[in-house]
């Protein structure tokens, strides 16, 4: 990963306030009033995967209620450990598409950088849970992924994934993206985040100016699943986006116990253009190893999305996909 200095830790608010996040099972359930007995915490589902929530994530959740739904995505449940077939620790083929160490290509015209492994909240459904970080980053060296790149000359997008690419301070998101904007052939830069959800104070003014100011065109894709993840902080903090010029996209995961109900979703959809953003993608879960609980059923992710288009307009129907290891596009739900 690539490292930051102390510095830019220090005088960054929002990486202070990243600092306080919740690491301890307890420690969450004791902030939310929640009575240990009513939901005990899976002590090997956390080793294998740590639990991480924002302070800012967590005011979000009802308190006292261990069924809520902001909570369910977050906590790690002892169904973690159940084998299920038809579920592993690569269900995109990500390993497959690697070209050189944090570079990915699955689809003609893009290419994605992973720039960082590390995330604001740990994500049970996550399906990159598995993924070899360690190896599979752009780490310190630039340079192999970047050279890629200027010799493809076909790719005419960059997607910055991770991990959480705006966990990159932002001395390092600008040098990443000016090299990015010296490769002739490319036009966009999109960034997949799910930080500014969890950690709104992430879109700061010298954020906005970064992604807005350069040669590519901006995108903003975010990773909200449930309307009471679309707070009054965010709403405010992605209006200098929109009036910048950022183009603004929602995908979500499609979860069981947290938004598989049409009207939740349709209010997600409602809330999101209300503050300007567009829903993109409705996912299916994709099928990783300790997620299997999340899964809604083919046929209900069906009857949710008709349940949509009879109350929606079009342009706010996310299209209903599942990605497939191997397919040069998402594959549309029928």
């Amino acid at each position: 990963m690539i490292p930051r200095t102390a510095a830019a830790w220090q005088t960054e608010p929002w990486q202070q306030q990243l600092a306080r996040a919740f690491d301890s099972p307890t420690q969450l359930l004791r902030h939310l009033r929640i009575d240990p007995a009513t939901l005990p915490p899976c002590d090997r589902a956390a080793a294998g995967f740590r639990l991480r929530v924002t302070r800012e994530y967590a005011a979000l959740m009802r308190r006292g209620d261990p069924d809520d739904p902001l909570l369910r995505q977050v906590w790690p449940a002892a169904a973690e450990l159940l084998d299920r077939a038809g579920f592993g620790d690569d269900p995109v083929g990500d390993r497959g598409a690697m070209r050189v160490p944090g570079l990915l290509q699955k689809y003609r015209g893009r290419a994605l950088l992973m720039p960082t492994g590390a995330c604001a909240i740990h994500c049970r459904y996550c399906f990159r849970r598995h993924y070899p970080y360690r190896d599979g980053t752009l780490g310190r060296d630039w340079s192999g992924a970047l050279e890629q790149l200027r010799g493809d000359p076909t790719i005419h997008e960059v997607i910055l994934s991770g991990g959480d690419p705006l966990l990159l301070p932002d001395h390092l998101l600008q040098k990443l993206t000016a090299e990015l904007a010296t490769i002739p052939g490319l036009q966009t830069l999109r960034i997949h985040s799910r930080l500014p959800v969890v950690l709104p104070d992430r879109l700061s003014g010298d954020l906005t100016r970064l992604l807005a100011g350069g040669r590519l065109q901006p995108v903003l894709v975010l990773h909200l699943n449930h309307p009471r993840e679309m707070s009054e902080p965010l709403r405010q903090r992605l209006q200098p986006l929109r009036t910048a010029g950022v183009t603004l996209l929602n995908q979500s995961v499609l979860l069981r116990g947290v938004n598989d109900d049409t009207e939740i979703q349709v209010e997600l959809a409602r809330k999101l253009f209300r503050a300007g953003i567009l829903p993109y993608y409705l996912h299916l879960l994709d099928r990783v190893r300790g997620a299997a609980h999340f899964e809604v059923e083919r046929q209900q992710a069906l009857a949710i999305h008709r349940g949509m288009r009879r109350q929606l307009p079009g342009y706010l129907v996310p299209r209903l996909v599942e990605e497939r290891a191997g397919e040069p596009y998402k594959t549309p739900v029928p």
